[in-house]
Order: structure tokens, then C-alpha cells, then sequence
């Protein structure tokens, strides 16, 4: 893992003992936090760990399975017998995806400075990735129906964080460019708005231009709009 454009990590830090919450340390004079989330739990088991295909899977099985009994001239017990294992497997499947949804959701912390972004995650080994957001080049944002939604990152200038540290916080399938991820928001629309902001604000000073790339959303999803000029990042 590379991060020559001054993104630095902290891996293997409790929670518990953080000075502040959700940052590897105190902030320095002139750094104040402007906003801090985390995911849904709800929406991240769908999203992330794909809890509902799992359950249409066992679902689908166990009907597979009534169907072919009946078909066969199994027994009632046992084409019963055999449904209910495969429920009880899929059910213990399907919870145990839920359950890690939720030490993750209660384990990650987003946090937008004035300065960079934090990510702390880790639900057996804690780590907390600073990005500073001249080392940001791009944003986008999926929003859902209900406003809920994800944001990712493109990073700048060679800067590289390995997909394994990321996960689930990283855009799918960008395995060999890892783009870190705000995942499940909720009012995703208004944190986008605040970090395109303060990218916007970040390219100024630095003199290069930033890009607020859009990602597919639903038909029914609101976008955020730009205000006084600055591109959302939407």
C-alpha cells in the first residue's frame, strides 16, 4: 500500500482510546471538524453484504426443495425436514451478515475537517486512514429512493490505499485503482454538499481542478444542486 500523496494511516488503534472520536488524534491549531457519520446498518447489510440475495437464494432453495419432493414422492417429513434446514441455514446465513453489518455500522466513523477527511473503521483490527482533500480528485454520489446513498473518492497524484484495508468501505470492483467510499448515508444528498465544498475550496488553493463526477442513481433519487457556484458533488 502507497500513499506518497500524504495520506497516512493508523492501524491497530482502539476505539476506546481516542482522544477525539474517530481521529487518530487531537486536531491541530486552525483544524476543526465540520461533520461526522457513519453508515446505516440497515442499509449497508443490503448493500454491502448483500443480506437480501443471500436470503432470495435460501428462499428460492427451500422452494426448490418442497417442489423436488413432491416431484420425487419424498415423504411429507422428510421434504419438510428438508426445507427447514435449508430455511434454518439461510436464516443463520442471513444473520450473520446482519450482525456484521451492525459491528461495522457501530465501528466506523466518517469525519470531514476543514482540512481532510477521516476514515475509521475496523471491527477486529481498528484502522483510520487520513485523506487530505488535496489528495482528492474526484467525488461522486448514488442516491436511493429514501435518500440514502454512497460517496466515492477518486484519489489524486498517485496516492493508493489496498482494497483489503478499505473494505466494505470502497467502491466495488475498483480493485486496482481502490477508491475509498462513504457508504449507506442517510441524507447522503447535504454531506455530498459539503464535501464538494470543501474540495472546491481545497483546488482553489491548490490551483488544480477539481471534478464532481456523477454515479447512476435511481430515476425517483434527488441529485443536490450547486449552490453559489460551486459544482456538487452529485
Amino acid at each position: 500500500m502507497s500513499r506518497p500523496a500524504g495520506i497516512s494511516a493508523a492501524i491497530g488503534q482502539e476505539h476506546e482510546g481516542e482522544p477525539v472520536r474517530g481521529l487518530p488524534g487531537r486536531l491541530p491549531e486552525g483544524e476543526h471538524i465540520l461533520w461526522q457519520g457513519e453508515p446505516d446498518w440497515r442499509v449497508l447489510a443490503r448493500t454491502a453484504m448483500r443480506a437480501h440475495w443471500v436470503a432470495t437464494y435460501f428462499g428460492i432453495l427451500a422452494v426448490w426443495n418442497l417442489v423436488n419432493g413432491v416431484m420425487q414422492g419424498s415423504g411429507l417429513a422428510s421434504t419438510l425436514i428438508s426445507v427447514g434446514l435449508t430455511l434454518t441455514v439461510g436464516a443463520v446465513a442471513v444473520g450473520l451478515l446482519v450482525g456484521y453489518a451492525v459491528l461495522v455500522a457501530r465501528t466506523t466513523v466518517y469525519t470531514m475537517t476543514n482540512k481532510r477527511f477521516v476514515l475509521r473503521h475496523g471491527v477486529a483490527l481498528s484502522k483510520c486512514f487520513n485523506i487530505p482533500y488535496r489528495t482528492i480528485g474526484a467525488a461522486a454520489v448514488k442516491v436511493d429512493a429514501k435518500g440514502f446513498g454512497d460517496i466515492p473518492l477518486s484519489l489524486a497524484d498517485g496516492a493508493r490505499i489496498a482494497y483489503p484495508h478499505l473494505w466494505p468501505h470502497v467502491r466495488p470492483f475498483t480493485i486496482l485503482n481502490p477508491q475509498p467510499m462513504m457508504r449507506a448515508l442517510p441524507e447522503v444528498a447535504s454531506v455530498a454538499e459539503r464535501l464538494s465544498l470543501q474540495l472546491q475550496l481545497a483546488a482553489n488553493a491548490a490551483d488544480k481542478p477539481f471534478v464532481a463526477e456523477p454515479v447512476r442513481a435511481p430515476a425517483r433519487a434527488s441529485r443536490p444542486a450547486p449552490s453559489d457556484g460551486q459544482p456538487a458533488a452529485a
